[in-house]
């Protein structure tokens, strides 16, 4: 499983997340769907081939907790962030996206809109 390192690199104070990366249909459907809890560190970034509002729409059913989310598009700048409540439908990102990061609901504050970031691959031992 592919991780990686998000930087908000537009505030120094913000500590990086470790992300799973999900590039796949599957994966990205699944999401953190019925997982019961998630680490204030840890994340899953959610990526998709072009920056679009429809495909970076993200529903909360069966998700049993609350999360922090960023759309984040092609130039790594965030486009929109929101509290995405537990078992609610639909969530649209304001402005086209490519990368969506769910995260613990304490990290809400961690990114605004128009901050920039950085992805870095992990090495795991494999």
């Amino acid at each position: 499983m592919q991780q990686v390192l998000v930087r908000n690199l537009s505030r120094d104070s913000v500590q990086p997340i470790q992300a799973r990366f999900c590039d796949s249909f599957f994966c990205r459907l699944r999401g953190l769907t019925f997982q019961r809890s998630l680490g204030i560190q840890d994340a899953l970034l959610l990526v998709h081939s072009r920056d679009s509002r429809l495909d970076t729409s993200i529903h909360m059913l069966g998700v049993l907790v609350n999360l922090a989310v960023a759309w984040i598009d092609s130039q790594n700048q965030v486009v929109d962030v929101r509290l995405a409540r537990r078992w609610r439908l639909v969530y649209l990102p304001k402005r086209p996206a490519r990368y969506v990061l769910e995260m613990h609901a304490e990290r809400l504050n961690d990114f605004r809109i128009g901050d920039r970031v950085s992805f870095e691959e992990v090495e795991t031992d494999c």
